[in-house]
């Protein structure tokens, strides 16, 4: 055979290393590089040299870092993408969708387990701590904290943020009743005003207080 018809794809896996083979060793060179680096200091550059592979394959197989990121982590769902896919509706009730959203995906059992392995990981005192904390403060707390505005959007966003994850830690994880019994539209609606009240409500506030709209 000659040499132009040995030639493949830039990007694409040799034929006979295997999609799934050449997938995994990305996957392991990105768990390392995000375990020594942190999510800030990884690159999918230096994933794709640790994997021996070109840059272009890690692109063909993942869109980006956080899609890589979360692929290694086996996680449930994206909380980046939720976001922004939360923040595409109105302002008045961001804080009920964010929710019901949540406890959609993690009431399938096995993604609710999966969700608690990996909080598990950032309270832990290891290496799954930094990665998993700048990758939520990057895709997320700087995403809701841009929507919200104002001298204390980052404190807001944290506060909304840390409903969810004690959310998620008393059903799935504790499973505390009768929180982890509770109907998923009713903890949609009263934990979702409270995140919503974070994110928009006036300090010293009513809960059910009209939120500024910022028009």
């Amino acid at each position: 055979m000659s040499e132009a018809g040995t030639r493949r794809r830039p990007g694409r896996p040799r034929k006979e290393r295997g999609a799934g083979s050449a997938r995994a060793s990305i996957m392991r060179a990105a768990a390392e590089e995000f375990a020594e680096r942190g999510y800030e200091g990884a690159s999918l550059r230096a994933v794709a040299r640790r994997a021996g592979v070109d840059p272009a394959l890690v692109h063909h197989y993942f869109d980006d870092k956080a899609d890589l990121f979360t692929a290694t982590l086996e996680a449930p769902l994206r909380p980046d993408r939720a976001v922004d896919l939360i923040l595409a509706g109105t302002q008045h009730d961001i804080g009920e969708r964010l929710v019901a959203y949540l406890l959609e995906r993690l009431d399938d059992e096995k993604s609710g387990r999966r969700m608690v392995v990996i909080l598990r990981t950032a309270l832990s005192s290891g290496p799954g701590t930094r990665m998993v904390r700048e990758f939520l403060l990057r895709e997320v707390l700087s995403k809701l904290a841009g929507l919200v505005g104002g001298e204390d959007a980052e404190l807001r966003a944290e506060l909304a943020a840390s409903q969810l994850v004690g959310l998620i830690m008393t059903r799935y994880a504790l499973r505390v009743e009768p929180i982890a019994g509770t109907p998923r539209e009713e903890l949609a609606r009263r934990v979702g005003a409270v995140v919503q009240w974070h994110l928009f409500g006036a300090p010293g506030a009513p809960l059910d207080a009209e939120p500024p709209t910022g028009e």
